[in-house]
């Protein structure tokens, strides 16, 4: 038997390639597990894993104050993912998007108090009729 939880590099390697909901309940595996989890790093790599080019180097600064990149993936990347289902890569101004929604939502929760969701994100809830 080959004890994964004592070789943490290589279960990296291995939650890298799930999504979220699979690390989800991966986080509820045990602690040690939780707690990789929940680094904000295997997050950068869910949410940037579409993407080509890889980010500029601000782009990271800017997550990390605005909450995170789970945030970022909860908030802007899962939606937008779970609307278009094809799976395709995303291009430099479709992560500058998702960025910038991420941003209104997180000065909306400010300017709010923080009580309430920001309602300008709704729509990415809603589906859309594009007929005429």
């Amino acid at each position: 038997m080959f004890p994964i939880n004592d070789h943490v590099d290589l279960l990296i390697e291995v939650l890298q390639r799930l999504d979220a909901r699979s690390l989800g309940a991966a986080a509820c595996v045990c602690r040690q597990w939780c707690s990789i989890v929940r680094n904000d790093s295997l997050w950068e790599h869910l949410c940037f894993r579409q993407l080509s080019p890889p980010p500029s180097v601000g782009t990271r600064s800017v997550v990390l104050a605005l909450g995170g990149y789970r945030r970022l993936y909860m908030v802007c990347v899962r939606p937008v993912v779970s609307r278009l289902k094809a799976g395709g890569v995303w291009n430099q101004r479709e992560m500058e998007l998702s960025l910038s929604l991420f941003c209104v939502e997180y000065y909306e929760r400010l300017l709010g108090g923080g009580e309430s969701p920001a309602k300008s994100l709704r729509f990415l809830c809603n589906a859309v009729n594009v007929g005429v």
